[in-house]
């Protein structure tokens, strides 16, 4: 009888669209998979190596999963991942106990690392196909799509180049097979992602790719959403804009500006300072008035005085984003900004972290009023019992696990896995309040 698998995906959605492949290739071996920890005979953990907080959360997951195995020496412990493909020596010498480590090149074997048998290294990080098997882990009526691996851009502070290498897209008709397959199983929502959506095809020659990936998907499938995250700024087009008049593309954009004071943007190795991020951001709203934009921002970079703080938090004030996300910068070796060191405190980046946060907050919640008594088309994707009963949905303007949800009554199992109508009742900092239009 096959073993009992735990598998923790950390970090980001392309990080668990890996794990469906695992998940995908051990249950074609026969392996059963438990949702207690306790109850594994096997624990996989795919971990994130991005920045130091990443690492943090992997190192606390491994040594939970090492205390389990002190009481049941005969777990099996799997580290995989971003965190081993940068960092497997430290993490060797640190965890002597862990039974397997492997990177990001090796995912197709999860069954060959764990049965200890022979097999081919890969060569290059691991890119899945339509072919491949994959268990969806998301509901069953939203899913990633993962249209490319790696990336060509050399920001200064980013490890993703050295973790994943050079970008790598997709055929696209092995995106196009994939997305009909998951459409005939009932799939209502794809999330097209990537390490940058909009480079998508430069490498496989694609003048336009994402356009032309965009027009495939509206002309072979009848997908009603279709979500465009983790795009660059400075490859927003008009051409793209326009594709987005299309209803099924929702009207939402996640487009990380990291910063907006002009040194600070040419220090990263960034494309758009603060005053043409703004104009970029004016044009797409004029294009498509109801788009709802989500950014990523860094603070704490090297030698940010208070001053580039300031010029920060005036262009957030200015943008006036729908969603936005504050990492602290963390200092990678081997980036070409490491040599900067890392001399702001602790301390003082999680402070200007929450002063962007605080900022934020008071224009999601100015925001979220737009839609108060509108009528909206929500997607329903869980149940949630506590106390109360309630529909958990999103809008076309919420992204899955980033953004907020909509809290709806009545809270009728028999809304889930639907698209449905719904008035919007109260709007809070994040979330909404609806009722479902029976």
């Amino acid at each position: 009888m096959k073993k009992k698998v735990y598998l923790l995906s950390l970090g980001c959605a392309k990080n668990l669209v890996d794990s469906e492949v695992m998940l995908g290739y051990l249950l074609q071996a026969g392996y059963h998979f438990v949702d207690k920890i306790e109850e594994a005979d096997i624990i996989i953990i795919n971990t994130c190596g991005f920045i130091e907080p990443a690492r943090q959360e992997a190192r606390q997951a491994i040594n939970e999963a090492l205390a389990l195995k002190h009481q049941k020496p005969a777990i099996k412990i799997v580290v995989i991942g971003c965190y081993v493909e940068r960092s497997r020596e430290e993490l060797a010498k640190e965890f002597p106990s862990i039974s397997v480590l492997s990177g990001v090149k090796d995912f197709p074997h999860i069954v060959n690392l764990i049965e200890g048998k022979k097999f081919t290294p890969s060569s290059q990080t691991f890119l899945y196909s339509h072919t491949t098997p994959r268990a969806l882990a998301t509901p069953p009526v939203w899913a990633y799509i993962k249209i490319s691996e790696g990336c060509s851009h050399q920001c200064g502070f980013c490890t993703i180049p050295l973790i994943k290498g050079p970008y790598r897209s997709r055929p696209l008709e092995s995106i196009i097979n994939e997305i009909q397959a998951l459409e005939a199983k009932g799939i209502i929502e794809i999330n097209l992602i990537s390490h940058d959506t909009t480079y998508y095809g430069r490498d496989l020659g694609l003048r336009h790719g994402l356009i032309s990936l965009l027009e495939n998907i509206l002309g072979q499938t009848s997908i009603p959403w279709i979500r465009i995250l983790y795009g660059y700024p400075e490859e927003v087009s008009d051409d793209l804009l326009t594709l987005f008049q299309e209803k099924r593309i929702c009207p939402y954009l996640d487009l990380p500006f990291q910063h907006a004071h002009p040194r600070i943007i040419k220090m990263m190795g960034r494309g758009l300072d603060g005053s043409r991020s703004l104009r970029l951001i004016e044009k797409i709203r004029s294009k498509i008035p109801e788009i709802a934009l989500r950014t990523s921002l860094i603070v704490g970079f090297p030698g940010e005085t208070n001053h580039e703080f300031q010029a920060l938090l005036d262009f957030v004030k200015q943008a006036e984003f729908d969603h936005l996300g504050v990492f602290t910068y963390s200092a990678e070796r081997d980036t070409p900004n490491y040599s900067l060191g890392n001399p702001l405190s602790e301390k003082e980046k999680e402070r200007r972290r929450e002063e962007v946060m605080r900022l934020q907050a008071e224009i999601s919640r100015q925001k979220n009023q737009r839609f108060l008594h509108q009528k909206l088309e929500v997607l329903c994707d869980e149940f949630m019992t506590n106390g109360q009963k309630f529909i958990l949905a999103r809008t076309r303007y919420q992204a899955p696990e980033v953004d907020g949800i909509v809290y709806l009554r009545p809270g009728n199992p028999k809304y889930l896995n639907s698209l449905r109508q719904a008035v919007i009742t109260s709007s809070g900092v994040y979330d909404l309040k609806g009722k479902i239009i029976k």
